[in-house]
């Protein structure tokens, strides 16, 4: 599981487990086991009480590991003779020791790696600024191929060299996880992350990757990772994930072929007679199956990134596209392909927002409520005034068409399906009443359309002015030019 940065990591997240509780107890209780069960006499600093030995036992393995430099060193001894070495073999070779050596670190030691890798292996600037100069008296493609090499520098080399190993970009992917959580307090290793995103971006984009249908049949060891990595709507078990994999829903994920049973992004897929509103019913695993070929919507409600170490690379356009292909020649019959998308950041921009328009429509009223879902008074959205819920309609239109992010949108959600040529169709009430839901948005959440026909000009449209293309009836909830005065309780 994720943790918040700065929270201390759990005993479970060190590798703690109860046979190392047993080792330190058994350690602890060793003075009483000699002589027969009788206590020895023993110094000062033993006469404590078992308790307090045990407690003090496991706060020492419970502190966090100084790094190792031998160890960092060594690996990177690796890593330099793996670029010197030339012969094919040898270099296999080689690759998979440095692997080993990566792996074997703990956490402190590989921070010291990350180091090492700044300082020995980044572009020299001298030779840069040389090579810099050289191109401007001589612009040639020979002294262009030399700066671009250059500029490259030796990391990259280093990492092609490490992915030759089995297992190889596994390996750079986690290290890449790692070092993303390191970055905020060490921008000098920006660097490396450039490195592993440019390399990343060529060796997962969309040629290599492999469209797979999740079903009840496929793996067991996929179906787990799909438990473990949805983070949109969680799994709550075999029996919810059996119910998300029946004959009316669909879920497709991109695979790779160095990362075998490994999903890279999925999505889930409910197959509906009309556009879905709400997503409780969707998660009911004992909702009824309804026949697809009677279906005419395809409802895209989750879409997973999985892996962490290939942030950056953009893998939610192609799914959807092809997912949407798939089903068209599958199921003729649907019509629509829509979303139902959460509003993730709706309710954080309600609480701090500045822009003066809003603020003139924050009322007592609708801060009573917010305070209401904050203690999770479900009861306040059901009992809520007709003014109010059209008031919090209109604000969250506003927050999805004209708050921003620079001149993107705010929400993050709406920059993703906007960005592929999606249109916002209709907000949905009380669509999630889940804790996450009110928290995120009040409750509130999107469809967004998918038109086979408009996708192409949708996207034109906002990758070159970012233009929100939206219904009608949002468009007219934006330009009321007052909201309705809220009164009442």
């Amino acid at each position: 599981m994720k943790r918040a940065s700065g929270q201390p990591a759990s005993l479970e997240s060190r590798g703690w487990d109860v046979s190392d509780s047993n080792r330190l107890a058994a350690r602890a209780e060793t003075p009483l086991l000699a002589a027969g069960g009788s206590r020895p006499n023993a110094p000062s600093g033993g006469s404590r009480p078992l308790f307090t030995r045990i407690l003090g036992a496991l706060a020492h393995a419970a502190s966090p590991p100084s790094a190792n430099p031998h160890q960092a060193r060594h690996a990177i001894a690796l890593c330099h003779a793996l670029l010197s070495e030339r012969g094919e073999v040898s270099g296999l070779r080689l690759a998979r020791e440095v692997l080993a050596a990566y792996k074997s670190l703990d956490v402190a030691t590989v921070d010291t790696f990350f180091d090492l890798l700044v300082q020995e292996f980044s572009p020299k600037s001298d030779d840069v600024s040389r090579a810099v100069e050289t191109y401007r008296q001589a612009p040639s493609q020979e002294h262009l191929v030399r700066l671009r090499t250059l500029l490259d520098g030796p990391r990259q080399e280093l990492f092609r060299r490490c992915n030759i190993a089995p297992g190889g970009t596994g390996v750079l992917v986690q290290m890449r996880h790692q070092l993303l959580a390191t970055l905020a307090d060490h921008p000098e290793r920006d660097g490396i992350d450039a490195d592993l995103l440019h390399l990343f971006r060529s060796w997962f984009n969309r040629g290599f990757l492999i469209l797979q249908r999740i079903e009840w049949r496929t793996s067991a060891l996929v179906l787990e990772r799909l438990i473990r990595y949805e983070s949109v709507h969680q799994i709550q078990g075999w029996n919810d994930l059996r119910r998300r994999l029946a004959a009316d829903r669909r879920c497709y994920a991109f695979v790779h072929p160095a990362l075998p049973d490994e999903p890279l992004i999925f999505i889930e897929v409910a197959l509906t007679r009309g556009l879905v509103t709400k997503v409780q019913p969707l998660l009911n695993p004992d909702s009824p199956v309804v026949d697809p070929t009677r279906t005419n919507c395809a409802t895209f409600y989750s879409i997973t990134n999985c892996q962490e170490g290939l942030r950056g690379v953009s893998f939610g356009n192609s799914l959807i596209k092809q997912a949407v292909e798939d089903l068209g020649r599958e199921l003729p019959g649907l019509r629509m392909f829509a979303t139902l998308s959460p509003i993730p950041g709706f309710r954080r921009w309600l609480d701090t927002s500045n822009d003066p328009r809003i603020n003139e429509y924050r009322s007592p009223q609708l801060t009573v409520l917010l305070a209401r879902l904050d203690n999770r008074d479900l009861g306040a959205l059901q009992m809520i005034p007709q003014q109010l819920r059209d008031a919090l309609t209109r604000l969250c239109a506003y927050y999805l068409l004209r708050a921003k992010h620079g001149t993107a949108p705010l929400d993050p959600v709406a920059r993703f399906h906007l960005a592929n040529g999606a249109r916002l169709e209709q907000l949905n009430w009380l669509a999630d009443v889940s804790e996450n839901g009110l928290q995120q948005s009040v409750g509130l959440m999107a469809n967004y359309v998918y038109r086979i026909r408009d996708t192409e000009r949708n996207h034109e449209a906002y990758a070159k002015n970012y233009r929100i293309i939206a219904s009608h009836e949002l468009e007219r909830l934006v330009k009321t030019p007052r909201f309705p005065p809220i009164r009442g309780g």
